[in-house]
């Protein structure tokens, strides 16, 4: 079994964007096996790509961009040759034009359901904000199609230490309450403390089996 305090997560690499279903990757790890996937979703302005440099230590991986909605494809990386990263267009900001929305949504849904090797949905939550709609229904989507959730509570950074306490207590009832059995696990999460980092390498690892 790979250690979470190892050297997981130092190498990683863009391999593509896309939004068409023919374009997806297809790597195996050996002959019928496909690398296993961890794909990250949330609202636009959650945080994704800024958990993402900040786990794999690469700051340039992923654009960090101001503008709210700026991820307009599925974008894959490669983790150490043992998995897959997928970055998924956030949701939720509303300038974004009606026919890009109805796309990436029909795009979204092809990669979601149609993926055998997801193996693990991070769901990113901004901390400071309330659920939204598209925060709810994605909750809803991913337990009517059984895929395995891990919250991310984001910029904890941005709050004092009680406010961090009575947000974190508030939205994971929130969460709780629109999750059925035993898939309500979430962390919280800062980029500006390192060692966040560690339980959230141990989650991803024993959720897809690495050995």
């Amino acid at each position: 079994m790979i250690h979470a305090d190892s050297a997981f997560f130092t190498r990683a690499t863009f391999i593509r964007s896309c939004l068409e279903e023919k374009d997806f990757p297809k790597l195996y790890i050996k002959r019928d096996t496909f690398y296993p996937e961890v794909a990250i979703i949330g609202r636009s302005n959650a945080g994704k790509s800024s958990l993402i440099n900040h786990l794999t230590q690469k700051k340039d991986l992923v654009h960090v961009s101001s503008t709210p909605g700026k991820t307009q494809t599925i974008n894959f990386f490669n983790i150490d040759d043992k998995l897959l990263f997928v970055d998924l267009p956030g949701y939720g900001f509303a300038k974004i034009q009606k026919e890009l929305k109805k796309t990436w949504g029909e795009r979204l849904s092809l990669y979601l359901e149609n993926r055998p090797q997801l193996q693990l949905l991070i769901l990113i939550l901004d901390l400071r904000r309330d659920l939204s709609e598209e925060d709810k229904q994605m909750i809803e989507w991913a337990q009517f199609h059984q895929k395995k959730l891990l919250f991310i509570f984001s910029k904890t950074d941005k709050l004092s230490q009680s406010e961090k306490r009575i947000a974190e207590k508030k939205l994971a009832e929130s969460v709780k309450a629109l999750v059925h059995g035993d898939n309500f696990h979430y962390l919280c999460y800062s980029i500006k403390d390192n060692q966040c980092r560690l339980p959230l390498k141990e989650f991803i690892i024993k959720s897809i089996h690495l050995s």
